[in-house]
């Protein structure tokens, strides 16, 4: 189950960093909610994953930590504030740039070279 956990936050990192990385607002905003997934998954991990534990000290010999499931839910409602204002963003800079490019500036694109027309003489 841990290796599956652990891949598992290794995909959601590698994929949100990959979109990150992109050129474009759209996969810049869905690469940093993934990243965050990543990320609330490692916090909630760090308390340990066991099921059926005492949530609180003193009532078995084993429990759950609290304290990681308290980060993600904050970084939850964090995580969708500063999605919601990136969107707002990306909308802005569309708006003002015409174009979705995180510069404003398309990359160059060499001009087409213009057809030759075939004559067949017909």
């Amino acid at each position: 189950m841990e290796l599956v956990f652990a891949l598992v936050i290794g995909a959601l990192t590698s994929s949100g960093v990959y979109l990150i990385l992109r050129a474009r607002t759209f996969p810049v905003v869905v690469g940093l909610t993934l990243l965050s997934y990543g990320v609330n998954l490692f916090l909630f991990s760090s308390g340990r994953l066991a099921t059926g534990q005492q949530p609180i000290i003193g009532t078995a010999s084993s429990y759950a930590d609290p304290l990681p499931q308290a980060l993600v839910l904050t970084a939850i409602v964090i995580g969708f504030a500063m999605t919601a204002f990136v969107v707002v963003l990306s909308l802005r800079n569309l708006a003002d740039n015409e174009d979705d490019h995180v510069d404003g500036k398309q990359p160059y694109k060499s001009p087409a070279p213009e057809e030759e027309s075939e004559v067949t003489g017909k």
